[in-house]
């Protein structure tokens, strides 16, 4: 499991913690990345890693893996973690701590997914690909504005993890975040 840290970016600005959500801009329209909810998993001077948490894939683990000893974990909904290394299957397994905080295990092995699985309130996922940013690189993209940062939401586990969570996790952030929200595709055109 990884666990929480801070580090700052080069503005001193903005101040990220491992668990922290990155929620798109509005601006990002195009790619992987519209409307995308990360939960960012690790970040250092080196660079950060997470997941996309909204892009489910339309597919499920025994689409995948056919053998019998990976029944248990059959039906678990695949989503696409991010651009990168998108030939890898990895799971992930999230919970809520004692003290009402999300926790984590992000690329664990089938056996461990099956573990995490017979927990009572542990949501276990599956992803293909993930997100990844060099030294300075996401930086640079919050300084241009492109996410918004938030702790997750205590309802995050219980939300849907399809594009409804973009809207529905911006909605709960403030009145602004909630035009955000709602600010039609091509504000432009009307």
């Amino acid at each position: 499991m990884k666990t929480n840290s801070v580090s700052q970016s080069s503005s001193d600005s903005q101040i990220l913690k491992q668990g922290d959500l990155l929620i798109a801009d509005p601006s990002l329209r195009d790619g992987i990345f519209r409307k995308a909810v990360i939960l960012l998993a690790q970040h250092s001077a080196e660079g950060a890693f997470g997941l996309i948490l909204n892009q489910p894939a339309g597919s499920k683990v025994g689409d995948f893996l056919k053998d019998q000893s990976f029944q248990s974990l059959a039906r678990i909904p695949v989503h696409v973690g991010g651009p990168v290394a998108r030939e890898h299957l990895t799971f992930a397994a999230f919970w809520k701590s004692p003290e009402n905080e999300l926790r984590y295990a992000i690329r664990i092995s089938a056996q461990d997914a099956i573990s995490h699985s017979k927990n009572p309130g542990t949501l276990v996922r599956a992803f293909v690909g993930y997100s990844g940013w060099s030294g300075g690189q996401l930086e640079g993209e919050l300084e241009r504005s492109s996410w918004v940062v938030s702790p997750p939401p205590e309802s995050l586990l219980g939300m849907t993890h399809d594009q409804s969570l973009w809207e529905d996790t911006l909605n709960g952030l403030s009145p602004f975040h909630r035009l955000l929200a709602l600010c039609p595709e091509h504000p432009w055109m009307n």
